[in-house]
Order: C-alpha cells, then structure tokens, then sequence
C-alpha cells in the first residue's frame, strides 16, 4: 500500500508542478519569488546528491563480493556490450529521423537570432583520453569531488626576425593563435573511476572469502544503512520533483516563440526517444527474455517519474533500486554493479539528442552531410555521451560533435531554450535502458549466480542481508522489579532492554523453541531461546507472581563463560 501511495504521488507531483509552472507564469513572478520557489527543489537535489558516494561505493562492493570472479568477468563482458550496442542504436534512430524530418530551416534565424557560443579545440580524443584517465584516478579521494579535463589554452605567438633596410622587426608567423593543450582538475565527482575502484575492491574481497568477511559485512552494514536512511527521504521525493518542475517552466523565457520556432525540432527528439524507448529497448529485451517488456516498464513507473522529475540518472538511482529489487525481483546483486555503471556510462537519450542537435545545426546552415561525417557523428557521440551524465544539458560534448565535423558552435545556445524539456525525457529514457539492461544481464547470469549460492559465505552472506531488511524487532525494558533481581545474579541491567518473544519468530536463521520448565525451575512462565551459528540466545521470561526467594538465588548465569556465550550469540543474532 505504501509502495503504490508513493507511486501516486511522485506522478501526481510531476503533474501538479506542470501545471501550477502554467498558472503562475502570467503573474511575471520576480526572480526572488522563483528562487523561492525552487527551494525546496534545490534543497532536496543536494540531500539526494549527498547519498550517491556512499550508496555507489557501498552497494558495487557488497555486490561484488558476492559474486564468484568469473562471474563478475562475464557480468561487466555482458553490461558494456549491452551500453554500446543501445547507444549506437540510439544513435542511429536520431540521425535517421532527423534526415528524414528535416526539421532545420535557414529562415529560424530571422526568429531565433544569431548564437553566442564559441567554438572550441577539443576533438574526439581528447574525449575519449579523458575518460581513460577518469577509470584510473591517481587519487581515490579526489576522485570524489574532481576529474580529469582537457582544456586548451593561447600560447604566445612564435615571433621571428625579419631585417628590412637595415632594421631588424620582430614579426609574428602565426595568423591564428595556437593553443596548447593541457589537463586540468574540474570539480565534478568522478564516479567512473570510484566504479572500476570499488569493482577491483570486490572482486579481491571475493577471492578472500572468509578472510575478508569483516570487511564484506561493514559495507554490507553500511550499504542497508544508506538504503534504509533513502527509504526515510523518499517521501521528501514529490515535494522536491514538484519544486524543480514549477521553477524550470515559469523559469522560461519566451515560451511561445521558442515553442513556435523549434516546434518541429522538438518533435523530432521526443519521436526519436519514442522509438527507442517503446520499440528498440522492449524489442531486445523480448529477444533475450522472452519475457513481457510492458510488464517490466510497469515496474519501473516511479523511476521513471523520478527521472523526469529530477533530470538525474544519479538522483534516481534509489528509486531505480527499489523497483527492480522489490517489484521486478532482480538479483540484488545484479542491480548494485548494473545500474551505478549505467547511470554513469549508458547515455542513451543523450546521444540520441547530441545526433539530432549537431545535423539540425548543419541544416540551419545548409551544410549537406556526407555518409561518412555522418557515421563520425554517430562514433563521436557514441563516446562522448559516455560518462557525461552530470554535465548540463549536454553542452560540452555536443560542442566537440560540432568541432569535430566542423560545424559553428555558438548556434547551439538557441537550443538550450528548449532543453529543461527534452532533458527529462531523455533522463527518463535512460533510467529505462538502465532497467532493461539489469533485466537482460540477470537473466543471461541466473543460471550462474543460483550455482554461486550454493557456497557457503555467500549463502550466510545473502541470510544477513536478509536479517538487516527486515523490520526492527520490537524491544522493551523490564521493570525495576524485575530487573532488580537480575542485577545481583549479572543477567541484565536496567540499561540493557530485554527482546520481546515475538522478535524471536523473525529472520531466516532461527526459529522459536520453547524450554522445558522442568529444566528450570525459576520461572513459572515458558522461556524461548534463538537458535544461531554459534550457539543459541536464551530470553528467559519472569513470572509476575511467585517467591522473592525464587528471584533472589543465584543466577545460571553468573559464570564469566555463560556470560560470553550470551554476549557471543546477541551478536551473532544483530550481524
């Protein structure tokens, strides 16, 4: 009931902001009244943003270690081929459709103006260099406030003496100014290298096993922590989507002309992303599965809101977990490594956007595109949508497309009018490929990871997992009365709470025995233990009736080993 409360008002949310944007546009609200309200929206973006380090890394090594090695070899064989092969075909839909449509006309400039953006040097392998170097960090801990960036700056002109009449000029060889490329820090989070960090981190917490299982039990610890504080801040989520929704449409500047200008290029994009989301995705995943796409985007529907509402693959990525771990049932341990990955490297709708926008540029200018710089605008947007989930609109690599088939880049800010738009719903559709890729990737892994739970570390490992997911067992301190007896024999302290029975009949190690009275005669009422690894919890129950003579002889437990095994089976019983 909860779960579908929270679908409703995420949509619900989406729907609400939209409409309440249209109603308080007419009313030209200042720029404090706006700012106020994308408050909350900005507010809720940084609490979510907070959560991604420690949820990336805790959830790709808990997973990891899950996983025998030679499974995570073919698991990440099958999640980059899956990426690549999506991306391409995106692709591939958006410069189809935007030759097809045609929707660049040279007369758009008399009603959209003239661009302001430079040009710049960056090309395809400055991109794609860069990505390297973000998977191999020199630094772990600045990698998660900073990446690697090319940037090119002037460098002085090359000067040379030149005598005429006896004189001797110095003059300057270079018509251009050269620039010189260098590598500099941008303060952005480079999770593709905490990724490939945390995956090298698992799989060598794998290949210890035992060796290694406090480790493996900390980040298991920390990743339900994490996921148990997100499951708190959902529902925050309605309110922060309608915040950011209502601030970006009243944020718009002339919406009528922008709309009547790039009509059809919007058209074009949103088709694109249609076909790609609707038809190519639920098509592969028929292919592999057999399975009912339509089924699985139905699971998937409050990641989906989420992703529109919020324009991030990274702010989504709790609710993204929730539904194929909870509705779709996904191996967890699927989820954890398939979906942090996706979020930073699969780019689906973003290419497909960076495809149309660089050929709609090229028809505003009637420059006519060969088949060969178009399959370069295919190869280059292919790479550079890759790990640019956290830029902008898209901005800097679609300024390399542009530079790289020579096309001007300061047309491409007439766009950006439009792109709190076409921003959602390609984030929407890359949450969906990021969901469809877990259900492929699960399905080809099933056979292996069912294998891989018959080892015994990963079956206790998979118990404790499930121990932490349940509800909290119910607690209750006794009563001085009775824990004042209890005192002297060195049971228990007024400090220290007594589970109630009915904690004992929860988690999947133990099960509810009842003691023979005749055993022990102190109590006049039933006791329970838990039965564990180690050894067994045992929570006698006091009577309320009896002789104070009974309550007052000497405890059973009063020996320093009883007193250790207790101890030892509380926390075999809380891990």
């Amino acid at each position: 009931m909860k779960k579908d409360l929270l679908l409703v008002l995420t949509i619900e949310s989406v729907v609400i902001g939209v409409v309440l944007g249209f109603v308080i546009r007419p009313f030209n609200p200042s720029n404090d009244t706006i700012s106020l309200i994308g408050f909350p929206g900005e507010i809720f973006m940084q609490i979510v943003e907070m959560m991604i380090l420690p949820m990336i890394i805790s959830s790709v090594i808990s997973a990891l270690a899950q996983i025998r090695p030679r499974d995570t070899s073919r698991i990440g064989l099958y999640t980059i081929v899956y990426y690549m092969l999506t991306t391409l075909l995106s692709t591939f839909t958006g410069i189809v459709l935007v030759s097809s449509i045609h929707p660049g006309d040279p007369a758009l400039f008399h009603n959209l103006g003239e661009g302001t953006l430079d040009d710049t040097a960056l090309s395809t392998l400055d991109t794609f260099l860069d990505q390297i170097r973000n998977m191999f960090p020199e630094n772990i801990i600045q990698a998660t406030f900073q990446q690697v960036q090319t940037n090119y700056i002037p460098v002085k002109p090359r000067l040379q003496r030149i005598n005429t009449n006896g004189t001797t000029i110095l003059a300057n060889m270079t018509s251009e100014p050269m620039m010189k490329p260098i590598l500099e820090y941008a303060n952005e989070m480079n999770i593709l290298g905490l990724i490939v960090f945390c995956t090298g981190f698992g799989i060598v917490l794998s290949i210890l096993g035992d060796q290694a299982r406090l480790m493996i039990n900390f980040f298991i610890v920390l990743d339900a922590v994490i996921m148990r504080w997100i499951s708190a801040l959902m529902w925050c989520y309605p309110i922060g989507i309608l915040s950011l929704v209502c601030k970006n449409i009243v944020d718009i500047d002339n919406l009528a002309e922008t709309a009547q200008a790039l009509a059809m290029y919007v058209v074009t994009v949103i088709c694109g992303l249609m076909i790609h989301s609707l038809l190519t995705l639920p098509l592969l995943y028929y292919i592999f599965t057999r399975g009912s796409p339509f089924n699985f985007m139905t699971g998937m529907l409050q990641a989906l809101a989420t992703a529109f509402g919020t324009a991030s693959s990274g702010a989504t990525l709790p609710v993204t977990f929730r539904a194929l771990e909870e509705n779709l049932k996904i191996d967890r341990r699927v989820t954890r490594f398939v979906l942090p990955l996706g979020a930073t490297i699969t780019m689906d709708g973003t290419a497909l956007y960076e495809a149309v926008a660089v050929i709609f540029i090229a028809q505003l200018h009637n420059v006519q595109l060969t088949m060969f710089e178009l399959l370069t605008i295919s190869i280059t947007t292919t790479i550079a949508s890759i790990g640019s989930g956290s830029v902008p609109a898209g901005l800097d690599t679609i300024l390399i497309v542009l530079t790289t088939v020579g096309l001007p880049a300061k047309d491409l800010s007439l766009l950006l009018t439009v792109d709190w738009l076409l921003d959602r719903i390609r984030t929407s559709v890359n949450v969906l490929g990021d969901g469809f890729g877990c259900g492929i990737i699960y399905h080809l892994s099933k056979a292996r990871l069912h294998e891989a739970d018959n080892d015994e570390l990963i079956r206790q490992i998979k118990q404790d997992i499930q121990l932490l997911n349940t509800e909290i067992p119910e607690v209750v301190t006794p009563k001085a009365s009775v824990s004042a007896p209890l005192l002297e024999s060195g049971f228990a302290s007024q400090s220290q709470p007594l589970l109630t029975t009915p904690a004992f009949d929860i988690g999947p190690r133990g099960n509810r025995q009842v003691m023979n009275p005749a055993n022990n005669r102190r109590f006049s009422q039933q006791q329970y233990y838990y039965k564990s690894r180690q050894g067994q919890l045992t929570i006698p129950v006091p009577s309320n009736s009896g002789g104070g003579s009974d309550l007052n002889r000497k405890s059973s437990f009063s020996s320093i080993e009883d007193r250790r095994s207790l101890i030892d089976g509380s926390m075999e019983f809380t891990v």
